[in-house]
């Protein structure tokens, strides 16, 4: 057999895009999951699926789950995130079928962890997450979802439910050609700790959450 050396002296083509990389069963509190793992060529981003049943083309419910280590992993009350995380994974096993891509790269709305830190000092200090954002000269949000809507079509899928109150993730998903069947709220009880940074979500990024109406009563 001959080996394929390519032409000396030349380096061979960079990949680009999103691909595959491995399969493997994943046993959860929420049920049986298969983890879809992907390398994101152009970011060099590790990124998951977490597929659920036998997932068709149409329809599928689906959550686009922003990495948030503070919220995912020790239980920050700061943010809805885990809890989010948490019932999207209960949704999708509830409903016998479905899909959470857990998208890396996102944390802190794309800013990264040590900049989502200094953004949450600054919000105890009384600013709220968009001005923190802005006093660093960061973006208020940085995140790219093609990456998503690419590791969907890898699975199949064409058409979403999507779990989210942020009407810029459909938007996203609608701009790189995945279409949104319905837009499925995802409501998380609020808490003192988290009422602020909530409201200011629903005020100045447009997310869609009437729930907070019924906690007006708290500062």
């Amino acid at each position: 057999m001959t080996e394929n050396i390519g032409v000396i002296g030349t380096k061979p083509a960079q990949r680009t895009g999103v691909e595959r990389i491995v399969n493997a069963p994943l046993p959860t509190v929420y049920g049986q999951f298969r983890a879809v793992g992907y390398l994101d060529h152009d970011r060099g981003d590790e990124q998951v699926a977490l597929v659920y049943g036998d997932i068709g083309a149409e329809g599928v419910l689906t959550r686009l789950h922003s990495e948030c280590l503070t919220g995912d992993a020790f239980g920050s009350q700061h943010c809805e995130c885990g809890d989010q995380l948490a019932a999207a994974l209960r949704a999708v096993a509830a409903e016998g079928s479905g899909v959470v891509v857990y998208l890396r790269g996102h944390e802190g709305r794309g800013i990264g962890l040590l900049a989502k830190l200094r953004a949450m000092a600054l919000q105890a200090e009384g600013l709220d997450t968009v001005e923190a954002n802005l006093a660093l000269g960061l973006p208020v949000d940085a995140r790219d979802y093609g990456v998503a809507a690419e590791i969907l079509r890898d699975l199949g899928v064409s058409s979403v439910r999507l779990m989210s109150n942020n009407p810029r993730k459909r938007e996203a998903l609608l701009r790189h050609g995945i279409t949104v069947a319905e837009q499925v709220p995802l409501l998380i009880p609020p808490c003192e700790n988290n009422i602020t940074y909530l409201r200011t979500k629903r005020e100045r990024l447009d997310h869609h959450l009437p729930h907070l109406d019924a906690v007006a009563h708290w500062s």
